[in-house]
C-alpha cells in the first residue's frame, strides 16, 4: 500500500492506576516500531477483566497526569460511557473508521493475553484492521507458535515478522514480538501496597501518587 500515514499506536487496560510498567512499554513500541503517537485508551466494560476499582473520573484524572510529560502519549475515550462490554475488535473498527485506511494502526498486546487469544471476539479479524505488537515481560516465558492454541499457531506463524521497518508497508496484517526492560511492576500490586499502608512511590509517576494520595484512593 503506497503513500501511508505514520503509524500510530494504540494501548488499552484499565490504568487502575496508571504506572511506568505502561509508560515503558508505550515508549519501547515507539522506539522499536517507530510509531508516531501511542494512544492510551481506558478501558470501559472489558469482558476479560475483573471492574476497575476506582471510577472513570478518577482513572482518567491519573492518566492525564501520567501523560502529561509525553507529547507522544494522548488518551483516546472511545471506551469511555459505553454501557454494554467493550470487545477489542468493536474498538479497532471505530479507530479504522475514524482513522482512515491508509494509517497503519498497531495494537498492543501482552504476551499473557495472546496465549488466550483464541477466547476473543472474533480474534482472526484483528489483523484485518491492525498489525499486532505482542509485549514480551519479563516474567514472561519465550514462545513460538506450538505453545499457541491450535487455531492461533498457523494464524501467528503466517503474520509473525522480525523485521519493524516492515510495519510501514501496510496498513495492518503482521504481527510483531518485543522484549521489555524488565520492569516488574503492576496496578495489582501498586493497589496492595498502598491499602497495606507502604508507599508506592517510584513504581508510578509523582504526580498521580500525588492524586491517589489526596484523593484517598485503594485504601
Amino acid at each position: 500500500m503506497d503513500n501511508l500515514n505514520s503509524p500510530i499506536g494504540f494501548l488499552g487496560g484499565s490504568f487502575d492506576p496508571i504506572h511506568f510498567g505502561h509508560l515503558r512499554l508505550a515508549q519501547e513500541a515507539m522506539d522499536f516500531l517507530g510509531l508516531s503517537q501511542v494512544r492510551f485508551i481506558p478501558a470501559g466494560h472489558p469482558p476479560h477483566r475483573d471492574p476497575p476499582k476506582v471510577t472513570d473520573v478518577h482513572r482518567l484524572a491519573m492518566l492525564d497526569l501520567g501523560l502529561r510529560d509525553n507529547p507522544s502519549f494522548r488518551v483516546d475515550l472511545r471506551e469511555l460511557g459505553r454501557t454494554t462490554p467493550t470487545y477489542t475488535i468493536t474498538t479497532l473498527e471505530s479507530l479504522r473508521a475514524d482513522l482512515g485506511q491508509q494509517t497503519p494502526l498497531v495494537l498492543f498486546v501482552g504476551a499473557d493475553q495472546f496465549m488466550v487469544l483464541h477466547t476473543w471476539r472474533r480474534w482472526e479479524a484483528l489483523t484485518d484492521l491492525a498489525h499486532i505488537l505482542v509485549a514480551m515481560r519479563p516474567s514472561t516465558q519465550p514462545f513460538t507458535s506450538d505453545d499457541l492454541a491450535p487455531q492461533v499457531s498457523t494464524w501467528f506463524r503466517a503474520r509473525w515478522q522480525d523485521d519493524p521497518a516492515l510495519i510501514r508497508q501496510q496498513a495492518a496484517g503482521r504481527i510483531f514480538l518485543l522484549g521489555l526492560t524488565p520492569l516488574a511492576i503492576s496496578s495489582t500490586a501498586i493497589r496492595a501496597t498502598i491499602a497495606a499502608g507502604n508507599s508506592p512511590r517510584y513504581l508510578l509517576p509523582d504526580p498521580v501518587l500525588d492524586y491517589v494520595r489526596v484523593n484517598k484512593l485503594y485504601i
